[in-house]
């Protein structure tokens, strides 16, 4: 299998999480990887690790889009950038896919710039993967969300590919033959939430072959009622961070009065897989990474926060992605809609 080109640079933890947890994966798996920066560092960081340097290569790239800097401007200005270097190893077929936890914004117009839209997709999405209760036999305890941030606005067209392209992804990753899929909305009723989405409601109902379930309501993201959640970017991205917010707040709220109040202490041991349930939702850092969905190769976005296990988890889910023709399956969902 080609190697996984990694943005060393890119994603709060850099270079040190990224480059240890691509030696994590050069020891317990078979996976080739091309980490993408300052070659120096990375040496320098791979010296101080257990590797194995016949599944590590190195390509330096002198320039690092920031975490915070604006996307269109780092894109034009920074032409030697880690980002953009290592989707150019994809382009030219050296890597099969990206792996990268630097700014989402720059790493969905770069795969944009550089990679090809696959035939017929209007529009990219941006996944995110979450934990989430399992209610039937054979679910993902991950679920996906998308679009999180990729297509701010979308058409109903546009909202069912996101549908169709997230299924396909799901079918391959999560080996769930028919994953539910839900738009989220105010309410359950069909004619809610304007224009677009009624009529999105209505083309995923139409739709044969995808196992659509109606309207899901925030309240109900982390139960098993959906695999798959569709949204705009807009309020995807809103919903994800609110998750994250909460999440973090409420595992902070719990050990900080643990730590003071004996009862509470007693307390959380009662409700341990309760706590621990919260504490899975807040460390979405260790998730590994989820898809920017739509283009001709995998490219797997992990949190900008990402630790060394969670780039090793990324790494593998491109790995997978490659290996069993994530991108294939994906094109032909698009295709079949006619």
């Amino acid at each position: 299998m080609p190697a996984i080109a990694v943005d060393a640079m890119g994603g709060q933890h850099a270079p040190v999480a990224v480059v240890q947890g691509v030696a994590d994966v050069s020891l317990h798996t078979d996976i080739e990887c091309v980490l993408v920066g300052d070659a120096a560092r990375i040496q320098h960081i791979l010296e101080g690790v257990a590797y194995n340097p016949e599944r590590i290569d190195i390509v330096h790239a002198g320039e690092v889009i920031g975490l915070d800097d604006e996307p269109q401007e780092a894109l034009r200005s920074k032409r030697d950038a880690s980002l953009i270097a290592a989707l150019q190893l994809v382009q030219r077929d050296r890597c099969a896919a990206l792996v990268t936890a630097g700014n989402s914004a720059a790493a969905i117009l770069a795969a944009r710039r550089e990679l090809q839209l696959l035939p017929g997709v209007r529009q990219v999405a941006l996944a995110s993967v979450y934990p989430r209760t399992v209610d039937h036999q054979g679910q993902d305890p991950l679920a996906l969300l998308l679009d999180v941030g990729a297509t701010v606005r979308c058409e109903p067209l546009e909202l069912v590919q996101f549908a169709v392209m997230g299924t396909a992804y799901a079918r391959v990753i999560s080996k769930v033959t028919a994953p539910r899929v839900a738009l989220l909305n105010m309410g359950h009723d069909a004619g809610q939430g304007g224009e677009v989405l009624p009529a999105a409601h209505r083309q995923l109902a139409a739709l044969s072959g995808l196992n659509f379930v109606g309207n899901i309501e925030g309240n109900e993201r982390t139960s098993g009622r959906a695999d798959i959640v569709v949204c705009e970017g807009l309020l995807g991205n809103i919903v994800l961070r609110l998750l994250e917010s909460v999440a973090t707040m409420a595992v902070d709220l719990t050990t900080s009065t643990a730590q003071r109040n004996w009862r509470w202490r007693a307390g959380m041991a009662i409700m341990a897989s309760g706590v621990d349930r919260l504490r899975a939702l807040a460390d979405y850092a260790s998730y590994g990474g989820a898809p920017i969905l739509g283009i001709d190769h995998p490219v797997i976005k992990a949190h900008r926060r990402s630790t060394a296990q969670s780039v090793a988890n990324a790494v593998k889910v491109a790995a997978k992605a490659v290996r069993d023709g994530v991108t294939r399956e994906v094109a032909a969902a698009v295709a079949a809609m006619g």
